[in-house]
């Protein structure tokens, strides 16, 4: 077996990696690089391998920065079958064309502001190729071992995270070799732990919070002080969400604060399209989470989704205090963006940011005390009280990292450290080292290992 790191490496964004199994060729994970420019230029690379030489793709679960190139790998030549979870196609049907009409998007907004800088910009891909590309998709079932030839299976197995993300265990003439995606929390108020696991050879695991400790505090009093301050200053909170997962959370969050009278009844709004699909997917697969689907059609009926674009235009000249759950997370598109642009120069309004910030992303350089943003080619002033809650995010971190693999009954013979910023995955590897004794490798971007 050959091992190839094409993406995900010392960064968190760009999950990619190439496995050869004697003349096959599998793709674990598609995913878009994002953050600074320097990488997402990446995704403009000519890819690696010819695309129509790879044989499979399988998929760990819906997030773009693990499934958004594949409309790029499809137009240049991939024709083989895309496996995931149920959940995790009908997310992709959601998630996919989204993302081809934000790069149509900022391909328009690129030639209408920044003309001279590449004169006419052109989308990644579009809306329509990434449709094209849900046709590849094959849903399977939870822990059923799936033959790719002679002597190779493959098994997909919860890995908590989000709705229907997966380990990816493949097995090759008796060895494992097991990808984690990216790994849940044992603790996650809607999402369930990750599957134990006691056995790999070979194992790629993620470090995002290689390097921290999530807080303990409960987001939720955080959360009921923001609101409850900002409505009394006769003001918006704006939340940039992630619309799979963390939109959802918040929701559930604002919900359980409404049913005990600890915020004032405002109105509550989820303005994302996908979000509002995500969430009715959220609804359909009630038994891969924890939430009953009484309690998930509550929390639905609790906030008011906006449909239409002057639904959404709306709510900027509304002046009376309210919450505003919108997409993306991390500031980098969506209706968001136009809620920022009238929402973030006064003082009484806040700005909520709930996850991950990714390098070069808006989210990062607000959360750094950025205090001007460019934006549709203005320059907006954040005035706006900008605050973090903590202890919301997917991801596990360090410390559940070590808690998760304590059930390996042996020792893997290579630990890759991926999907980490360098600093968060070289702490992790100290860590595993430290505590495990194992053999841990964080590889650079394109290298190659052989796996005995």
């Amino acid at each position: 077996m050959q091992l190839t790191f094409l993406g995900a490496t010392k960064t968190v964004t760009g999950s990619r990696y190439l496995l050869k199994l004697d003349h096959k060729n599998i793709l674990i994970d598609c995913g878009l690089f994002q953050g600074v420019k320097e990488i997402r230029q990446k995704n403009w690379e000519t890819f690696p391998i010819p695309p129509h030489q790879i044989d499979a793709v399988i998929i760990t679960h819906a997030h773009i920065d693990h499934t958004g190139y594949l409309p790029v790998l499809i137009r240049n030549g991939f024709t083989g079958k895309i496996y995931c979870s149920e959940a995790t196609r009908d997310l992709c049907t959601i998630m996919l064309p989204d993302s081809g009409y934000l790069q149509e998007e900022e391909a328009r907004f690129a030639n209408k502001y920044n003309p001279s800088r590449q004169h006419p910009a052109v989308p990644l891909y579009t809306r329509a190729e990434a449709e094209n590309a849900l046709k590849y998709l094959r849903p399977l079932a939870f822990r059923k071992k799936i033959k790719l030839s002679e002597e190779t299976y493959f098994t997909l197995i919860p890995a908590g995270h989000i709705l229907g993300a997966t380990f990816v265990q493949i097995e090759h003439y008796g060895k494992i070799i097991l990808f984690s995606g990216d790994l849940g929390r044992p603790e996650d108020p809607i999402m369930p732990a990750p599957s134990v696991m006691q056995a790999a050879d070979y194992l790629v695991v993620e470090s995002t919070y290689g390097d921290r400790l999530h807080q303990r505090s409960d987001p939720m009093d955080a959360l009921a002080s923001i609101v409850t301050q900002t409505a009394s200053q006769g003001g918006t909170v704006l939340i940039p969400a992630f619309a799979v997962g963390r939109a959802q959370h918040l929701l559930y969050l604002l919900y359980q604060l409404k049913c005990a009278n600890r915020i004032p009844n405002i109105p509550v709004y989820l303005d994302s399209p996908m979000a509002r699909a995500a969430t009715d997917v959220f609804c359909k697969h009630s038994e891969l989470h924890r939430l009953s689907a009484d309690v998930a059609r509550r929390v639905c009926e609790t906030v008011t989704i906006i449909n239409s674009r002057e639904e959404s235009q709306a709510l900027d000249i509304d002046p009376k205090p309210k919450v505003i759950v919108s997409a993306s997370g991390m500031l980098e598109g969506g209706r968001v963006l136009h809620h920022f642009r009238v929402f973030a120069s006064e003082a009484k309004n806040t700005i909520v940011f709930s996850g991950f910030q990714a390098p070069g992303t808006r989210g990062a350089e607000i959360i750094a005390g950025k205090e001007e943003i460019r934006l549709f080619g203005e320059t907006i002033v954040v005035r706006a009280m900008v605050k973090m809650l903590h202890n919301m995010s997917a991801h596990a971190d360090y410390s559940e990292i070590l808690g998760w693999l304590k059930n390996f009954n042996h020792t893997p013979r290579r630990v890759f450290i991926t999907h980490g910023e360098a600093a968060a995955a070289h702490a992790l590897k100290e860590k595993i080292h430290a505590q495990y004794g194992w053999h841990c490798v964080v590889p650079d971007f394109m290298q190659e290992e052989f796996l005995e």
